[in-house]
């Protein structure tokens, strides 16, 4: 059973940087799709990247375009989600999931990571 692991959030000022990172023990994540997703308090859990398996093809929700780049290491086994110019309303528990690549147009990942939570406040 492959196991996710996140980590990388932390608390940072408007206009500020953080790398997420997801990790995987149990399982290879360049076999997956592999989406960042993340939960504000009192809203439902959205999309917010996700990179394919078969051609890396990647995608963003409109409200990180520019601004949040999601990548690969395979030799590492791990995909991380760089996040700059963050903004208050960026704050969330942030997860990263696997599973096949129609994750990527909306359908349920196999895997999930336990989250990581990212706070912008000043």
């Amino acid at each position: 059973q492959m196991q996710l692991v996140e980590s990388g959030g932390g608390a940072v000022q408007p206009g500020g940087s953080l790398r997420l990172s997801c990790a995987a023990s149990g399982g290879t994540l360049a076999y997956y799709a592999i989406g960042w997703f993340r939960q504000a308090p009192g809203k439902e859990r959205e999309g917010v990247s996700c990179i394919n398996r078969s051609d890396g093809a990647t995608d963003y929700a409109d409200s990180v375009k520019g601004r949040f780049t999601i990548s690969r290491d395979t030799a590492k086994n791990t995909v991380y989600l760089q996040m700059n110019s963050l903004k208050p309303e960026d704050t969330a528990v942030y997860y990263c999931a696997a599973g096949l690549d129609i994750i990527c147009s909306g359908y349920p990942p196999e895997y999930w990571g336990q989250g990581t939570q990212v706070t912008v406040s000043s």
